[in-house]
């Protein structure tokens, strides 16, 4: 890895670059109709008082070259927080240079450093490349576990519904 490589914490100047990246990735993961994301949305959660996540840039001299976006979730089993990674890219043309592993490495430091039980992330199925590379380190599927999930729709209906005893 080059000597000017670094990895910063992301500043509500970022927020353009930010997105670029989410694009990016979107369209790595043929999902770029999935991007609903705007400067302002991404601003407005990434850098209000109470923050949705946190992003690591990190770049090659002056050309940033990948990112990672994470959060904390709980493991009540645990009885400690957990960060979850919710995405890490680093563009094609900087892919077997050591970068996500990188960033792999200073997330894992940050769970460590703030007393996190686990590190845990979600990755595409079909995503051979990536299962490898998470292999690697040391990463294990979580088979027995299926991932759900409920968006706008969905959301809006179970939301909607009403409470057991409530009146509206």
């Amino acid at each position: 890895m080059p000597n000017l490589f670094s990895i910063r914490t992301a500043t509500p100047d970022d927020v353009p670059l930010i997105l670029s990246f989410i694009k990016d990735l979107a369209d790595y993961e043929k999902l770029p109709h999935e991007v609903t994301a705007t400067e302002d949305i991404l601003r407005r959660n990434l850098f209000a008082e109470r923050r949705g996540a946190e992003v690591l840039l990190a770049s090659e001299r002056d050309v940033y070259v990948g990112f990672a976006l994470f959060f904390y979730n709980f493991s009540s089993f645990l009885g400690k927080p957990g960060i979850y990674l919710e995405d890490v890219f680093v563009r094609p043309e900087f892919r077997g240079r050591g970068y996500g592993k990188a960033l792999m490495i200073h997330i894992a430091r940050l769970a460590k450093e703030r007393d996190c039980g686990r590190f845990e992330w979600s990755v595409l199925d079909w995503n051979e490349p990536s299962l490898e590379f998470y292999r690697s380190l040391g990463a294990v599927p979580m088979s027995e576990w299926t991932a759900q999930r409920m968006s706008a729709d969905a959301l809006d209906r179970l939301a909607g519904q009403k409470l057991p005893g409530e009146i509206t």
